[in-house]
């Protein structure tokens, strides 16, 4: 079957990281019980890689920052939407989305919805 992708980059303080795992774990359990299949928020380890365009870079990252790639499953593209419209409305999310510290800055994060090109 089909699956449909919900992807995330985005650099973050390195002194925040521990805030922003507290946040992600919350935002996982909302995700999942409203649905997700499955949910990854995974952190920069080996991210100098000769040859190739780091994620470093990608993120635009400085030396205090690390990057963070993380990753939402979904049945499909519908059941995406269904799940983050109910997200959304959640008043946990709602509460982290209105708090006045929060560990990374959004406007930087890069975002998008994939189809599945190659399941094996």
């Amino acid at each position: 079957m089909e699956r449909y992708v919900d992807g995330f980059l985005l650099p973050i303080a390195k002194e925040n990281l521990g805030k922003y795992k507290e946040m992600a774990e919350t935002a996982g359990k909302v995700w999942k019980e409203h649905g997700a299949l499955e949910y990854y928020e995974c952190i920069g380890d080996d991210l100098a890689q000769e040859n190739f365009v780091s994620f470093t870079n990608s993120a635009g990252a400085s030396e205090e920052e690390t990057v963070v790639l993380s990753w939402i499953v979904f049945e499909s593209k519908e059941h995406r939407d269904q799940v983050n419209a109910a997200v959304m409305n959640d008043p946990r999310m709602k509460a982290m989305m209105d708090s006045s510290f929060q560990p990374f800055d959004c406007k930087r994060m890069s975002y998008g919805g994939f189809k599945t090109l190659v399941k094996l």
